[in-house]
């Protein structure tokens, strides 16, 4: 049984507690009220209710409304994620709403999706305009948006100092499709420099996709198989042949990684899932340097890290250009929640692909083109990037801060802009908990590492103030040594395994 009461009135009788109504239901009548889990056994302690008084968000307990509803869904739905209690039903801004209406503060932007916010304003007018003028016609008749949006993706990108080549763009509705059509796209460069035949072979074919330890492209089987961690892959083997896998930053061995049979190198300038990990511009470099003495199609996957998430437009557009990809993958922020993918590609690149090669049913439709348009032009701006760059050093301060007062714990620092991580000396998961059930929402990478990936519209008052309830859940668990069971699932994949 639970009962729920306001936090301020059950402290007030904490001091002399009325154990004789513990086993009465009170009115549910305030349903934004701290969520108190009790019980009629004897066990129940005075401390534990204390602690989750103290809550302003303690998780539905299992006898809530809330509960009962998400246990009828999950019987209808395939176990592919685990989550934790509350049920999102709102958005605004930086906050999300559980359905008893309690506010968090959103650290996660939907893993680096929201970069404009939740309910972006114009962005809920245009979706309702262009609901109503033309939704989806398919790609064999044009429309105006697919074009408006391959064009400011292009010149935008050339403008801001990164891919100098970008000339051509394929959209599709997500980060993998981008990648998995990068993959298609880099062999069928490579059978053109080698020679591609009227059937379709060649005498010394160029098919291997290079890619990194503690990389994440994606979980289509091509995208997959460029994912190099055992226990994802594994299950649904075999993959894709002809997927070699390097040691992230390091330029050691890459002639015997990267040969005259690699078609493509896929790397992320940085690594999201894997740790928040920054490639060092000697490694990027090297690996452009390595595949034009090959002949190979050098990707950068921004599709986490790109969209002005760094400050810059894209997080490879201050290096020079003798590090620049041939194709560019970019998904999550490109819609800011609604379902959009681009490959931007080289003329080269452009050039070998052919009328058939590639398609898609939804990818390219008016409504995500048009919303894509307008959330680029607001992500292209150089004031909302400067802004950025100013919020990377309140969150680094603030970071700073908790690295001091908790030396045993934390780690490393590592990101630019506003994708951050926290290297933790052990399971952050308790830390996910405590956060959440204080209204603060935060997600994970790697090995032990708090990721930290919020709307690019945040406040740095609401940087201050989430770090503040970071540092109160710190100090819970590592000072008053609070027993949270961890949070599992806060991120996309585990960390690989080898």
């Amino acid at each position: 049984m639970a009962i729920r009461h306001g936090s301020r009135s059950l402290l007030s009788k904490l001091n002399n507690p009325p154990w004789h109504i513990l086993g009465i239901p009170l009115s549910r009548r305030n349903a934004s009220a701290v969520a108190v889990p009790t019980s009629t056994s004897p066990e129940i302690s005075y401390q534990n209710i204390a602690k989750e008084a103290s809550l302003t968000n303690a998780d539905p307990p299992s006898d809530s409304a809330t509960a009962a509803q998400l246990r009828q869904h999950a019987s209808y739905m395939v176990a592919t994620y685990v989550r934790p209690p509350p049920l999102m039903i709102k958005g605004e801004g930086c906050y999300l709403y559980d359905a008893e209406n309690r506010r968090y503060l959103d650290f996660t932007a939907g893993i680096a999706v929201n970069s404009l916010g939740h309910c972006d304003p114009e962005m809920t007018k245009l979706i309702a305009q262009q609901a109503g003028t033309l939704i989806h016609a398919s790609n064999l008749y044009n429309n105006p948006w697919t074009g408006e949006l391959s064009k400011l993706l292009v010149t935008k990108t050339v403008a801001s100092g990164a891919m100098h080549s970008a000339a051509k763009v394929f959209v599709s509705n997500s980060g993998s499709e981008a990648n998995e059509a990068a993959i298609k796209f880099a062999r069928k460069v490579g059978k053109i420099r080698c020679g591609l035949s009227s059937t379709g072979h060649t005498t010394n074919p160029k098919h291997e996709i290079v890619s990194f330890h503690n990389s994440f492209h994606g979980r289509t089987l091509g995208s997959l198989s460029a994912t190099p961690n055992p226990k994802y892959q594994a299950p649904f083997s075999p993959l894709i042949p002809g997927f070699k896998y390097g040691t992230y930053n390091s330029i050691d061995n890459l002639d015997s990684l990267i040969t005259l049979n690699t078609a493509g190198v896929l790397v992320e300038p940085i690594q999201g899932e894997g740790g928040v990990n920054i490639a060092t511009t000697q490694f990027l470099k090297a690996l452009r340097n390595r595949c034009n003495e090959v002949g190979a199609v050098l990707v950068y996957d921004e599709i986490q890290c790109g969209l002005s998430r760094t400050g810059t437009l894209w997080a490879h557009a201050n290096l020079p250009k003798e590090a620049h990809p041939d194709i560019l993958t970019a998904a999550k922020a490109l819609g800011n929640g609604f379902p959009i993918g681009a490959t931007i590609v080289s003329e080269e690149v452009a050039n070998c692909v052919v009328t058939g090669d590639h398609g898609t049913t939804f990818g390219g439709n008016p409504l995500a083109c048009r919303l894509a348009h307008y959330i680029f032009s607001r992500l292209s701006d150089p004031a909302l990037q400067s802004s950025v760059l100013r919020k990377e050093k309140t969150f680094v301060s603030g970071l700073r801060r908790l690295q001091e007062r908790f030396p045993d714990q934390i780690g490393e620092i590592r990101g630019r802009g506003l994708i951050l991580g926290l290297q933790m000396s052990t399971d952050p998961s308790p830390i996910i908990t405590a956060c959440r059930e204080r209204g603060l929402l935060v997600i994970t990478c790697g090995t032990n590492t708090l990721r930290f990936v919020p709307p690019l519209v945040i406040s740095e008052a609401e940087i201050e103030q989430g770090l503040r309830i970071l540092e109160t859940a710190m100090e819970a668990i590592f000072e008053q040594k609070e027993e949270v069971e961890g949070t599992k699932g806060q991120g996309e994949m585990l960390p690989e395994e080898r």
